[in-house]
């Protein structure tokens, strides 16, 4: 080949070969192995994902994709949805409109409109067309086409949601349209695809769902079906049992049953606290103010609306004004109610001038923050549009960047084993390309929160541009009881906003120089860390956090004095206790707060009354303990108590 059109591919060990301008994926895979090559599904081109058959005409680093690791088996879970789900539905209901076809975790969904609305019913119809589908095995085609001629194609589809789609693109060309050896089917995709249906494992349509188009409730509603794939049947089994199980451990069931919280459609997105929810919600603030006051932060808090000019300097408007709820005042202004409180903390560190002797300075706030989620996203209390942060902002220098970090780690994961949680992951997210500042100042970010990182002793992996608009972050991912993992805790090196927003501090060297600004939050969201619990406990929460930790149950009314006695008792030792002196059966009224899921359940009938001593029963548990009540008393007394 002649040294024009030679190129140097580097492969994942560092090694570099030179190949012929314009080979491809598959041509890069068959001259490693032909196992690679008959296990590959897609390429990894400068760390974007490619198709097989797509050319490399310039020197780039390259990992061929097998449907083995957790990138070929999202592609294979886009090539379901995309490319079987929605040729199945066009197969069947030929008139069906289809819209979008996206991956989530651990499966996929697909948009569509029907002339006539489909049920739950119609799912192992549709789930059988895919599986004849894939039976073929067919090779997937990509054609580019030009904005004017795609536009064609699908009008002559009468694919009235794929020209939205197109129409509101700002390209020009390169749109990407596969197809099926066979098949008149076409589909417009970002890609890649699978390059034949012969590399897709096991798969289960699991449900319906009502979204609107473009998540805007002035749009046609559309039907969403729902599929989860994995590589073989063991793998889908073992989530489809996880599933079972989640959805017994539902927070939103839980929720109604133990009364702590509901939503309704008045305020979308928005939690309605019931008394024992909110001092659920209150023990979590308790919490974890006392741990913040140990760790020598000082509680500040800040306006739940500021002015568009301070969101404008800080970046927001620009990279997140999508999903800030705005209001214009009177005097023909604009505000936005809060997405993040970062902006607000920097104008509290401006208060007066700072020194070096001042830093680092922890600022925590449990800020009210209200952002944008489309209506068919929301979710319970894991997604919804307003919600509380347990924020934190570290104002430091350079210098103090990693003892800074290591600390943070350190007291996250202390948290967290507070709640049971000690399988947790790191992950490592470097510069987004949506981002403020220059390159310089992300190198530095990324550098320091690195060695922080590695400071610690703990391990991480790689989550290549999901950062923060502003600066590198880690990620703190808890794997709950049936094995779902939770990210929730973030640590952010921010080197951008503390200058945009001109805040600064007096050096040794006697000149004015920004901080830097650590954002942390351990919980994250409240709200969502409250969802996280009640799943995980599956309701059964610890004695220290439940509502109401004891209820005293009579069996008849001549033991209502005793009863009302060991209530005052349990009170005066800060246990949270109620009595039911209700003239119901016992069996009744032990059903009804299993269900509730109160964790002790205190039994009194007359021989506990004559002499002063407590029938146990747990949450769970058929047993019942027999006990002097003093002794009751002290064991719960200490059970109760919060984690130091």
């Amino acid at each position: 080949m002649s040294i024009e059109n030679n190129i140097t591919i580097t492969f994942p060990d560092g090694n570099k070969k030179k190949y012929q301008k314009g080979i491809t994926g598959i041509q890069v895979a068959e001259s490693i192995a032909k196992s690679l090559a008959k296990d590959a599904i897609a390429v990894s081109i400068n760390g974007i994902q490619k198709d097989l058959c797509d050319e490399i005409n310039s020197d780039s680093n390259i990992s061929i994709i097998t449907v083995n690791t957790d990138e070929g088996l999202e592609i294979m879970r886009h090539t379901l949805t995309a490319q079987v789900l929605a040729r199945a539905v066009k197969n069947i209901y030929p008139n069906a409109k289809l819209a979008i076809g996206p991956t989530i975790d651990n499966g996929f969904y697909y948009d569509v409109y029907f002339e006539k609305p489909i049920s739950s019913e119609d799912l192992p119809k549709i789930e059988k067309e895919m599986s004849k589908i894939i039976s073929n095995g067919s090779s997937i085609k990509k054609s580019i086409y030009n904005k004017k001629d795609v536009i064609k194609l699908f009008n002559d589809r009468d694919e009235k949601y794929k020209i939205d789609i197109i129409n509101n693109s700002d390209q020009l060309d390169n749109f990407q349209i596969y197809s099926q050896d066979g098949s008149d089917f076409i589909d417009l995709c970002y890609g890649p695809h699978l390059p034949n249906l012969k590399h897709i494992g096991a798969f289960k349509l699991t449900k319906l769902a009502g979204a609107y188009w473009r998540g805007d409730s002035n749009n046609e509603m559309l039907q969403r079906i729902y599929g989860t794939a994995w590589k073989n049947k063991n793998d889908l089994d073992i989530h489809l049992e996880m599933l079972k199980e989640a959805e017994k451990r539902d927070h939103r069931k839980l929720g109604r049953e133990m009364d702590l919280f509901h939503f309704q459609e008045e305020s979308p997105g928005s939690v309605f606290w019931h008394s024992k929810g909110w001092l659920l919600y209150q023990t979590l603030i308790n919490y974890m103010k006392k741990r913040q006051d140990a760790a020598g932060y000082q509680e500040i808090n800040t306006p739940d609306i500021m002015d568009r000019s301070l969101w404008e300097k800080s970046g927001h408007w620009e990279k997140f004004g999508d999903s800030m709820f705005t209001t214009e005042a009177k005097e023909d202004k604009i505000y936005a109610l809060k997405p993040m409180s970062c902006p607000g903390a920097v104008q509290v560190y401006k208060q007066g001038i700072k020194s070096y002797r001042d830093l680092p300075l922890r600022l925590s706030e449990f800020g009210k923050v209200h952002r944008y989620e489309p209506s068919g996203a929301l979710h319970g209390l894991m997604r919804v549009r307003g919600f509380t942060q347990d924020d934190a902002h570290i104002f430091c220098t350079e210098d103090q960047i990693t003892d800074e970090c290591k600390t943070v780690c350190n007291l996250i994961l202390s948290i967290y084993k507070d709640f049971g949680f000690e399988d947790i992951h790191i992950k490592f997210s470097d510069r987004p390309e949506k981002r403020v500042g220059n390159d310089n100042i992300w190198d530095r970010s990324e550098e320091a929160l690195k060695i922080a990182i590695e400071a610690s002793g703990l391990s991480y992996t790689y989550n290549p541009g999901e950062g923060a608009f502003y600066g590198p972050k880690i990620e703190f991912v808890l794997r709950d009881a049936i094995g779902r993992d939770w990210q929730c805790g973030t640590l952010q090196v921010d080197l951008n906003l503390p200058e945009r927003l001109s805040a600064n501090f007096i050096a040794e060297d006697g000149q004015k120089y920004p901080p830097v600004m650590l954002h942390r939050a351990l919980f994250g969201s409240i709200e969502r860390f409250i969802g996280i619990l009640i799943e995980n406990y599956s309701g059964r929460l610890p004695l220290w956090l439940s509502p109401t930790q004891v209820v005293i149950a009579t069996i008849t009314s001549e033991t209502n004095n005793y009863a009302e006695k060991v209530l005052n008792l349990f009170m005066k030792n800060n246990i949270r206790a109620e009595i039911d002196i209700r003239n119901e059966k016992i069996g009744y009224k032990i059903r009804e707060h299993s269900n509730a899921k109160i964790p002790v359940l205190i039994i009194i009938g007359k021989q506990e009354a004559e002499k002063e001593v407590l029938s146990v029963r747990r949450l769970g548990s058929t047993d019942t303990e027999t006990g002097k009540l003093e002794e009751i008393i002290k064991n719960l007394k200490i059970e109760s108590c919060v984690p130091q």
